[in-house]
């Protein structure tokens, strides 16, 4: 007696389901554990100056684990390598809290970064590799907003638990295992390795630049903007709520605006898609010294800039996903994920310097600056490259 047949369809929905699932339960946990290790770092009396160099070690983390994941893809597999990161995440927020000393932090934050490079490296390659080719924009369009929703909810939670005692820490770490659920679900749909791959991550930026500066350039853009927008708004005549304020705005801005570019990506040429994003970014940028700070036009600016520039995290993955495939795939994304960990680690402190020479408007213009030079890069190569 046959088999019924498999519905592949729905085996494929499951899969992608499953790994967005993981991938936004530990966003969560990202969120809400970001400022509670700030915030313990600061009540147990360590400078604020080693505070910023213990957290910067969780990007470089990144940037060193990112050229070895598809080799550990190819021997573990991708839900396995979910479970362990996973795993290791929960593990890492436990001792954070367990340690008395603060030299263990750096050990343990590195533990943490490189949990959360295998995350999000795998994730979003089961993601790709599981869309459908005419969906594809769309579905990382879902997985941005829901991962964006995750991370936006953790700080949420934190208010609710407070970050004083063992609380939160016990609520992230179950955050994370509870991660796990939907990989083990989901876990035979989960796409496999079997060869080496042909590119590094080096050949990724020859080979696809317009994808994998973007994930550059939105990590600088994304964390200078979080660093220093509510900074700015001050130094501009806010008060502490209307500068909280524009902060929200922005964030609602990148959530909104994923879903809409992700459906648009798959109708229309997404290097084009990518250069619009930056260009309308880069606008925004060089509108901002010349708006008034009170009102609804500068927040107005500032949602649609910000949040289509949020897209070229979505449209980058889903341009990545309809060049390459298997280890290829895994390889750029690897790419993509250290490029954002670049741009995440080299953005605060050249807005910051931006700043200092040039109070307040240099947090425009640096801005400006990384996103003009993206639009010449990817405007090059939309006018040379077929």
């Amino acid at each position: 007696m046959s088999a019924p047949p498999v519905d592949l369809r729905s085996a494929n929905i499951a899969s992608i389901a499953a790994a967005i699932a993981a991938v936004s339960v530990a966003g969560i946990g990202l969120g809400l554990s970001i400022p509670l290790l700030a915030i313990e770092l600061e009540t147990r009396g360590i400078a604020r100056t080693w505070i910023g160099i213990n957290t910067a070690v969780g990007g470089i983390a990144n940037i060193v684990a990112a050229p070895f994941m598809t080799g550990l893809v190819r021997r573990f597999g991708a839900g396995n390598m979910l479970l362990c990161a996973i795993g290791l995440a929960a593990l890492s927020l436990i001792g954070f809290k367990a340690s008395p000393w603060f030299a263990l932090w750096f050990p343990l934050r590195f533990a943490f970064g490189v949990a959360m490079c295998a995350l999000f490296v795998v994730s979003e390659f089961w993601i790709n590799a599981a869309a459908p080719p005419a969906r594809r924009g769309l579905v990382m369009g879902v997985y941005a907003t829901i991962l964006s929703l995750g991370v936006a909810g953790g700080p949420a939670i934190l208010n609710l638990t407070g970050t004083v005692g063992w609380m939160p820490y016990l609520i992230g770490a179950a955050l994370f295992v509870a991660g796990g659920i939907p990989v083990i679900m989901g876990a035979s749909g989960a796409p496999e390795i079997h060869t080496d791959s042909r590119f590094g991550i080096l050949d990724m930026l020859r080979l696809a630049p317009s994808a994998t500066l973007a994930a550059l350039i939105f990590g600088a853009v994304e964390t200078g903007e979080m660093s220093f927008l509510a900074i700015y708004g001050l130094q501009r005549g806010l008060d502490e709520g209307s500068a909280a304020l524009l902060m929200t705005i922005t964030m609602l801005g990148g959530v909104a605006f994923q879903i809409p570019l992700g459906l648009l990506s798959d109708r229309m040429d997404r290097r084009r898609l990518l250069l619009i994003c930056g260009t309308i970014g880069l606008a925004g940028m060089c509108l901002l010294p010349l708006l008034p700070m009170e009102g609804w036009t500068i927040r107005g600016v500032l949602f649609v800039s910000i949040g289509v520039v949020a897209g070229l995290y979505t449209v980058g993955l889903a341009h990545l996903g309809a060049r390459f495939h298997g280890a290829e795939l895994a390889s750029a994304n690897s790419a993509f994920v250290m490029l954002y960990s670049i741009g995440l680690t080299v953005g605060p402190p050249l807005v910051g310097a931006g700043m200092d020479a040039a109070n307040p408007q240099g947090f425009a213009y640096t801005l400006a600056t990384f996103l003009a030079l993206y639009v010449a890069v990817v405007g090059w190569r939309v006018a040379r490259v077929p």
